[in-house]
């Protein structure tokens, strides 16, 4: 259902835009999605009143009712409509049905108010004839005479202004305060940040128990960037809303503008507890993305804040002493808690990879030498270990292709000439003289005598993630890095 809710809120602010199109258009879409939900309709139904096409929105209306009978808005969907009709009766008993349902319901009482208004201005004009104008033309009229002009059908009357002496006093309060508040809304939409505030306050003054206005007055304070203020406004506001059971999207609203507040303020932790509180009471796409955003800015302050050069050098010290004793696996936790401490420094990266290549993890070790080579392009050590990996992996050009670059800064790098010609002379051998030479060398011979590495090997072959368990052996690892580097077996 989250899309629904996400296709209402951009059809929502679409209206509130005034593009009425647009909204139809999201409304129509949600309704696809969830065709027995009547506030869509209602919605839907506004939307075309503004547009002009009221026959659409009395439709629309009227499914509102037939799916929930007995809410208020639905009937004054329908009154709004049918007036744009000019069909006054219609719209009459849609405002006096609304009412059975609920009798103090301003929107429905203004309404009817109105329509009754509206119907009583249209009779007399129906039925006065003013005294300055001509009688119509007779049908006898020569032929030099021009045809009478057809007169132009009469505009329906806008509705009145309701008689506020016809309100209660609490209907008469509501009704000053939405006038207040639409004052505020125009001077707002001018930025005309004073008087907006100026009028909302009015409202709220009329209507103390309404959220809404405290919401608007949250939004002038956050225009002027007096966050503080903001706060103390949307908090208000809530407590406010809680007493008065509003609408849980007004709450949601309030909680979402101090969540912007503190984003604003930098206090990012607690602009993520808003959000938070903001997507339980109502959920939106723009809230939803705002906490992704704000969470994304904790773990880079966090990640920023662990950052200690000292200690990544402490922890470096410690994986070079493993390293030394064959304790790979190890070495690689301290590696990576000083790259966590110094993300930046490119030896580590290296010291890292030569780590993963002990392992025959050639695919991570490969990963960490172009994280090196991208921090410093001048670091020569990283195009070595980069060599030798791709080299592990039986990939000679590639691996030419770093040993040359290494050159390129250092000619006479012993480390990157020697594996330079060790990549050239296996490009020109073919795979029967490198297992030929391979079987020469007494030191491969010997491992190859040894029942335990045969056993190993066999293991290896049947199951080839057997090869990470004997890695773990430094003696191990070393004898089958020489069957690599000969050719004799490859690992991908």
């Amino acid at each position: 259902m989250s899309k629904v809710n996400e296709l209402k809120e951009k059809g929502n602010q679409a209206l509130n835009a005034e593009k009425f199109d647009e909204a139809i258009a999201a409304y129509t879409e949600a309704i696809g999605l969830d065709e027995k939900n009547h506030v869509l309709y209602s919605n839907r139904s506004a939307a075309y009143a503004k547009a002009g096409k009221f026959a659409e929105a009395l439709e629309d209306a009227e499914r509102t009712i037939k799916i929930n009978p007995t809410w208020a808005k639905g009937y004054s969907r329908k009154g709004a409509a049918a007036a744009g009709l000019g069909d006054y009766m219609k719209a009459f008993e849609a405002y006096n049905e609304g009412l059975k349902h609920d009798p103090q319901n301003a929107i429905l009482l203004q309404g009817r108010q109105e329509i009754t208004a509206a119907v009583l201005q249209h009779m007399q004009g129906m039925n006065s004839t003013p005294m300055d104008v001509d009688p119509p033309a007779s049908n006898s009229t020569t032929a030099s005479s021009k045809p009478a002009e057809q007169p132009k059908p009469a505009e329906a009357p806008k509705p009145a202004e309701p008689n506020l002496e016809e309100m209660t006093e609490e209907e008469r309060q509501k009704y000053k305060a939405k006038k207040e508040k639409e004052a505020g809304n125009m001077a707002y939409k001018k930025k005309d940040f004073d008087v907006a505030l100026k009028h909302y306050n009015a409202a709220l003054e009329l209507d103390p128990t309404d959220i809404t206005f405290y919401n608007n007055i949250a939004a002038v304070h956050f225009e002027r960037k007096d966050f503080e203020e903001c706060i103390k406004t949307c908090e208000k506001g809530i407590e406010v809303g809680r007493e008065n059971r509003a609408d849980f999207k007004l709450i949601g609203k309030a909680f979402a503008r101090i969540g912007n507040s503190y984003r604003k303020l930098e206090d990012y932790h607690k602009a993520k507890m808003y959000y938070e509180k903001a997507m339980s009471e109502h959920r939106t796409p723009e809230v939803k993305t705002s906490l992704s955003e704000v969470e994304s800015k904790i773990k880079e302050e966090e990640r920023k804040a662990y950052i200690d050069p000292a200690k990544a050098e402490e922890e470096k010290e410690k994986g070079n002493e493993l390293f030394k004793k064959g304790d790979y696996s190890t070495a690689i936790k301290h590696y990576s808690e000083a790259i966590r401490r110094n993300p930046d420094d490119p030896k580590l990266y290296s010291n890292r990879a030569a780590c993963y290549t002990k392992l025959a993890a050639f695919d991570l070790g490969l990963q960490d030498c172009e994280t090196c080579i991208r921090l410093d392009e001048k670091f020569i050590k990283g195009y070595i270990r980069k060599g030798k990996i791709l080299q592990g992996m039986q990939k000679t050009s590639k691996a030419s292709a770093a040993y040359q670059k290494a050159l390129e800064m250092d000619p006479n790098n012993a480390e990157a000439l020697e594996g330079y010609r060790a990549c050239a002379l296996n490009l020109q051998r073919n795979p029967q003289e490198v297992l030929k030479n391979a079987m020469n060398d007494p030191e491969v011979q010997q491992i190859l005598k040894d029942p335990a590495m045969r056993l190993i090997l066999e293991q290896m072959q049947n199951d080839p993630n057997a090869v990470k368990e004997h890695l773990q052996n430094p003696a191990i690892a070393d004898k089958i890095m020489k069957l690599m580097e000969s050719g004799i077996i490859q690992i991908h």
